[in-house]
């Protein structure tokens, strides 16, 4: 199969890397200094348990693809911010085929269904990542832990395509876990895509409010309770929702946090640091209007998005 990877941060160059070093076809869509340091040394991955390099790369810009392809990919997968979706949106439109299929793996809950309404030729997944990772320099790509897990599936209004591609599907699988990825194709990919949102937004909101790296909130105290209540709201707006976590997922969060570095930060924590576009309207704000929808009233993110936004972060 032909993997096509837009997006080469710490997501996209995490799954594109292991793709390509097992020997399977992929293509990089970057850009900047990241795409030149690609061409030019290949793509460094450096893990906790040893590093490797993909040499060559097959990368291009989103402007060069299209002059360069002889056909278009099967899977696509998407692994850049919430932000940037709708600006990829035409890219995809002319790189895909009728066949291809679109997996998102962004931290935004809902994120392949509203990709799907702008993209009615292909079929678009929901998906969601769990790994710690991030680009240390132009061409290399840090892994903080050795977790690397893809959780991938149709939502429940595509069940009709199942037995269509099932095959497919399940040569995804089978590629990602050959590549030292955990591959898991979801029979639930909403519960499991929340089960995720889960810990993700309460820690970028808790880390965002209080100004603080992992180490202070898995401390007891007022940041550690603020992050397990809001996990709790997230429980409570899932139940609402009529997704059934089946588990307890404050403990659950909790265990993940706890196994962070203490001087860890969220990919939320860092863009706005940095005076850059952030995910705080997916991660944040999109929640609150997920609970006005459904009803369920959020008071930690209440106050959190209040002050967030008296702070001006968008």
């Amino acid at each position: 199969m032909r993997y096509m990877i837009i997006g080469i941060g710490g997501t996209g160059g995490a799954i594109g890397a292991h793709l390509a070093n097992a020997g399977n076809d992929v293509i990089f869509i970057a850009r900047g200094r990241h795409l030149e340091a690609m061409r030019q040394n290949g793509l460094r991955v450096i893990r906790p348990d040893g590093e490797f390099v993909v040499e060559p790369v097959c990368a291009y810009t989103m402007e060069e693809y299209p002059e360069t392809s002889d056909s278009a990919p099967d899977v696509i997968f998407v692994c850049v911010k919430g932000y940037s979706v709708d600006s990829i949106i035409p890219f995809i439109a002319e790189a895909a085929g009728s066949e291809t299929i679109v997996i998102p793996i962004l931290n935004i809950f809902g994120t392949g269904g509203r990709m799907q309404q702008k993209l009615p030729e292909v079929t678009v997944l929901d998906g969601c990542i769990y790994v710690a990772s991030e680009i240390k320099e132009p061409g290399c790509i840090r892994m903080n832990g050795t977790i690397l897990r893809v959780v991938f599936g149709l939502r429940k209004d595509q069940k009709d395509l199942e037995a269509e591609l099932r095959p497919r599907l399940e040569k995804i699988e089978s590629d990602l876990n050959d590549a030292g990825i955990r591959g898991i194709l979801s029979d639930n990919i909403e519960r499991d895509a929340m089960r995720k949102f889960s810990y993700v937004s309460p820690q970028g909101a808790c880390g965002l409010y209080y100004d603080i790296p992992a180490g202070p909130i898995q401390s007891p105290g007022e940041a550690r309770d603020c992050f397990a209540g809001l996990v709790k709201e997230i429980s409570d707006l899932a139940d609402a929702m009529g997704i059934g976590f089946g588990c307890d997922v404050r403990e659950e969060s909790l265990r993940i946090l706890d196994a962070l570095s203490p001087d860890m930060t969220t990919s939320l924590q860092r863009d706005v640091a940095a005076g850059r576009s952030s995910e705080a309207d997916g991660l944040i704000y999109e929640v609150l209007k997920m609970g006005e929808e459904y009803g369920i009233d959020l008071p930690l993110y209440k106050k959190i998005a209040a002050e967030l936004r008296r702070r001006g972060i968008k």
